[in-house]
């Protein structure tokens, strides 16, 4: 939905995803998210009257959701889908990103699940469904190339473990190299999970 589309509910949502993936969740405040939003600070506590923790676990939320959707997009955009071409997309989406943006932001549910120290029981729980989101909407894709049900969950978590892991060392490095080696040597190991259909008679 473009941002001109959403209404200010939406919008703060958006912005609050936005701030948390820069600066994290302690360091995203409410005033913060309305100045950024356009909205008036008093909507806030018409749209969150659960105050920050609601505005942040809906912003994780918002994130998986969109996770998952970006998944049939880079689907949509393979030649010949592969796990090892679906992993480069996904990859691909963050070197952009980083080099665009120097480095500046990184994924608001990884965000939020190391600020979870500081916040509560509903951030824990809305970080991890954002993963189990996204986690489900790889191994679904991952599964319409042929890789055993019973093992593309498993191997959607490498991939998002790996991405998010090698996202981590490109910011603290300012180099999008921990990135795209993730990627070349994970592909053939992705790729090998997926059974060939049988050769027709």
């Amino acid at each position: 939905m473009a941002e001109s589309q959403r209404g200010p509910r939406e919008r703060m949502v958006f912005s609050a995803a936005q701030l948390i993936r820069r600066e994290g969740v302690g360091a995203t405040g409410m005033r913060d998210v309305a100045a950024h939003a356009r909205a008036p600070r008093g909507s806030l506590q018409h749209y969150f009257p659960g105050g920050k923790e609601q505005l942040v676990g809906e912003a994780v939320a918002w994130a998986g959701r969109y996770a998952g959707k970006r998944v049939a997009r880079f689907l949509a955009g393979l030649d010949e889908p592969t796990p090892s071409g679906l992993f480069a997309a996904m990859v691909r989406q963050w070197t952009d990103e980083c080099e665009a943006e120097g480095f500046a932001a990184g994924c608001p549910v990884a965000a939020a699940t190391v600020d979870c120290a500081a916040t509560g029981a509903s951030t824990r729980a809305a970080t991890a469904a954002a993963f189990a989101a996204w986690r489900e909407a790889v191994a679904e894709a991952l599964a319409g190339m042929g890789v055993p049900a019973g093992r593309a969950g498993a191997v959607a978590t490498l991939m998002i473990s790996a991405l998010e892991g090698a996202l981590l060392m490109a910011r603290a490095e300012r180099d999008v190299r921990p990135l795209t080696t993730v990627a070349r040597e994970l592909g053939p190991l992705l790729d090998a999970a997926a059974v060939p259909p049988p050769s027709g008679r």
